[in-house]
């Protein structure tokens, strides 16, 4: 990032935290006082010596220009990236006090850049000669037919377990207890669909989970089995949803659309995590293209998924889109620029509008589970039994989801508005808005709520 004078806020900085915990550990460091020798550099670098437990500080530096994302470098042993080292140098640099002066970056620095740099020229190199050597099609095709049979075999036993479960009544799944859904989402890995193994096990978990579970099962279990006769008569389904269903049961797809250059916004960015995967989710805004796309990264076994991207911030880079109907996910290709600050905003829309959009998603897609919407000139309400974003023009509402109203992140939304209307990004599902990040009615930058 050669745009030094411009610096990133405290929001974007955390917003590339791996975690809450490392979020906590970096805002501590970012003031001057463990830090010594700190510096940058108009080509992008920020570097300093953080006083550590030891007795030799830790040589922290970053690399804010590279076009492939913002990279770190630390002596510490910590396996999080980034550290809470290199997250606390930033927070100093954004500061803008002076403490991180422009300069020459020491040799230690210097040598990582360069070499990083190269390595990352290398590598683009590489990437535009031919392959060695190309794969069997004829062996390919008859791995997927087996595959494809294993998920037939699958599918069909599934509905036997869903058509038991009906007609014994939906009480004795409270009874059974979660033992005999974990049998059977082992069996859907066991056919290669770990899709449905996926909302096997949610069905699961629904069983006493509070007031109204026989209902939530209900539809639930029409979703599973509408997916299963789904993928029984795929052949007679127009391409699009035919290929959102080999996407819903777990099959591997390819981004095969054809690559979208545009000025990408960093929408917003967040992880879940289960026992085996943390998935990082980061939405992009096409300022040229108008189109929203949705990037995953995965990390396993507890590690930080690699791909972080400052929300708020826009870069120029290529995308290309996986098939299916409604299917807006996408990959991120060759990156022309770093990550920079931006005026650009996502158009928004009313909360009846929304709704609209919702509607049409789940006519494209009936298993998703949240659509991703901005809405302009909304102001948050408190309810009887929670919040909404409520139309600044009057007209109608949109609930937060349960969650949403949980977080911290709801009270800086409501900071932020003071009553005033704000735009707000975030996904829209059944169980209602979950705000993911906001900006004033001002020039103001974007604050990240989740």
């Amino acid at each position: 990032m050669t745009q030094q004078g411009v610096r990133w806020t405290a929001d974007q900085v955390l917003a590339l935290a791996p975690d809450a915990a490392s979020r906590k550990a970096g805002s501590k460091l970012g003031a001057a006082g463990p830090w010594s020798e700190a510096g940058s550099s108009d080509e992008g670098t920020v570097w300093g010596l953080c006083k550590g437990s030891g007795s030799k500080p830790y040589q922290t530096v970053v690399d804010i220009a590279d076009v492939t994302g913002p990279a770190y470098k630390c002596s510490c042993p910590s396996r999080k990236f980034p550290c809470k080292h290199a997250l606390g140098l930033l927070l100093l640099w954004a500061g803008g006090d002076g403490s991180v002066p422009r300069g020459r970056a020491p040799d230690w620095a210097e040598q990582w850049i360069e070499g990083r740099r190269r390595r990352t020229q290398d590598r683009r190199t590489a990437g535009g000669s031919p392959s060695g050597g190309s794969a069997d099609p004829e062996a390919a095709r008859r791995r997927a037919e087996r595959r494809a049979e294993r998920i037939t075999a699958g599918a069909t036993e599934l509905e036997q377990r869903l058509t038991d479960l009906l007609r014994g009544g939906l009480a004795a799944a409270e009874q059974a207890g979660y033992g005999l859904w974990e049998e059977t989402a082992a069996r859907m890995v066991d056919a290669q669909a770990p899709g449905l193994a996926a909302r096997v096990r949610e069905l699961g978990a629904i069983p006493s989970s509070g007031p109204g579970w026989p209902v939530r099962l209900l539809e639930e279990c029409a979703l599973v089995h509408l997916l299963d006769r789904g993928w029984l008569r795929r052949e007679r389904l127009p391409d699009g949803l035919a290929a959102t269903v080999r996407s819903r049961v777990g099959l591997p797809g390819s981004a095969d659309g054809p690559p979208l250059r545009d000025r990408w916004l960093v929408l917003a960015q967040y992880d879940t995590s289960d026992s085996r995967l943390t998935t990082r989710r980061i939405w992009l805004y096409g300022a040229e293209s108008d189109r929203t796309v949705l990037l995953l990264s995965y990390g396993a076994a507890g590690r930080a998924p690699e791909l972080a991207l400052p929300v708020g911030l826009a870069f120029d880079a290529e995308v290309s889109a996986y098939p299916g109907a409604g299917q807006m996910r996408a990959t991120l290709g060759e990156r022309f620029t770093p990550p920079a600050p931006t005026a650009v905003r996502p158009p928004g829309v009313t909360t009846a509008r929304v709704a609209a959009r919702y509607g049409e998603a789940l006519r494209a897609d009936p298993w998703l589970d949240s659509f991703p919407v901005t809405l302009g000139r909304v102001i948050p309400t408190p309810v009887e039994d929670g919040w909404q974003l409520a139309d600044a023009d009057g007209g109608t509402a949109l609930p937060l989801t349960p969650s949403a109203g949980a977080r911290p992140g709801l009270w800086r939304l409501v900071a932020l508005s003071g009553g005033a209307p704000v735009t707000v990004f975030g996904e829209c599902g059944h169980r209602g808005f979950n705000p993911l990040t906001a900006w004033s009615e001002g020039a103001g930058e974007a604050v990240p709520l989740c």
